[in-house]
């Protein structure tokens, strides 16, 4: 299964923000997460309902987004 798999966007849930699929939590709540120096195992205690894979999925989808972003030269 690809990583991306994991990550749904719905409208309907979070206000279309990209999620773990069959989940409410956010692939920005789980970075934010991670950035503010929680370990993958506190995340996991916090959130029984997801899986390392799922981290990895969260990472994953920030990364092929950090990917596709279009900047513009400094003038």
């Amino acid at each position: 299964m690809n990583l991306l798999d994991r990550i749904a966007v719905d409208p309907d849930i979070r206000f279309g923000k990209p999620c773990v699929r069959g989940t409410r939590i956010s692939v920005g709540d789980v970075l934010g997460y991670l950035a503010g120096g929680m370990s993958e195992a506190q995340i996991l205690a916090g959130f029984p309902q997801l899986t390392s894979d799922d981290v990895r999925a969260c990472l994953a989808y920030a990364a092929e987004r950090e990917r596709r972003t279009v900047t513009t030269p400094a003038a």
